[in-house]
């Protein structure tokens, strides 16, 4: 994802990339940012200390992993440093301490940053308001091989989405596959299924099954780049909102304006 954000910042009129990060022992630390995106020489090299740039930054996009980005959310909160983190599979610590820093900084927080992949939750929110409880969902997510965490971050934000929009709490109906003897389905619950293989980018299925009829949900994501680009569309929007001196949680629904109005 790195090389991708590198590639989106560039071929946006409204950012500049400042750094790059990569972990510590990182074969790639000193080597020019541009020339590892496959863009050109940008004079930006590849570096394994955070704070040493963090003068220089607006915002910063992490998509790292749950330990890292629990470091560098404490730093940017420490140098006033909006963020835009797409890293999942935090534990409910690190969640939390995303919740702390975002009273001091603005951060965009999502499992998913394509814009059409937050048009399906709109879409998932309506069904399932109108569906209600009688219907039953079930949500089929398929990623590559390499993904390490299951159910990703999209598989959830789309599980929630149905589940508030019914006034549920996911974590009280959720089915994570199903094996043996399992009975009957029990009404309101939703049932994730995980598929990993190859290297499928991200298709996401949401079904609502209703007796007599079914309305199904779709996003296939064509390129990785996609979500690169949409992150570095929600880092420009939060660092209006920096500007602005707003702080707070939000995630690509705020950033696209989708977000209900209660």
């Amino acid at each position: 994802m790195g090389r991708m954000l590198i590639e989106a910042c560039h071929q946006s009129e409204h950012t500049q990339l400042s750094a790059a990060i990569e972990r510590t022992g990182s074969s790639v630390i000193g080597v020019d940012a541009g020339e590892l995106a496959g863009i050109g020489k940008n004079d930006v090299s590849v570096n394994d200390d955070l704070a040493s740039v963090l003068p220089d930054m607006d915002v910063l996009i992490d998509f790292s992993l749950p330990d890292a980005t629990e470091d560098n959310v404490k730093l940017c909160a420490e140098h006033n440093v909006a963020m835009v983190i797409g890293t999942t599979g935090l534990n409910e610590t690190q969640d939390n301490l995303v919740d702390e820093a975002s009273n001091r900084i603005p951060i965009v927080y999502a499992g998913n940053y394509s814009t059409g992949v937050n048009v399906s939750l709109k879409l998932i929110e309506m069904a399932a308001k109108a569906f209600g409880d009688p219907a039953d969902i079930e949500i089929i997510a398929r990623l590559h091989k390499h993904k390490i965490d299951a159910p990703a971050g999209t598989a959830y934000m789309m599980a929630n989405a149905a589940a508030e929009a019914r006034g549920q709490v996911l974590k009280d109906v959720a089915i994570y596959g199903r094996e043996g003897q399992t009975g009957e389905r029990t009404k309101g619950s939703i049932g994730i299924h995980a598929i990993r293989g190859g290297e499928i980018i991200g298709d996401h299925s949401v079904m609502f099954i209703a007796d007599g009829e079914m309305v199904e949900i779709k996003h296939h994501a064509r390129e990785r780049l996609t979500f690169a680009a949409g992150a570095v569309r929600a880092a420009v929007w939060v660092a209006n909102q920096a500007k602005q001196g707003q702080t707070g949680r939000y995630d690509m629904q705020d950033v696209l304006g989708l977000k209900s109005k209660e």
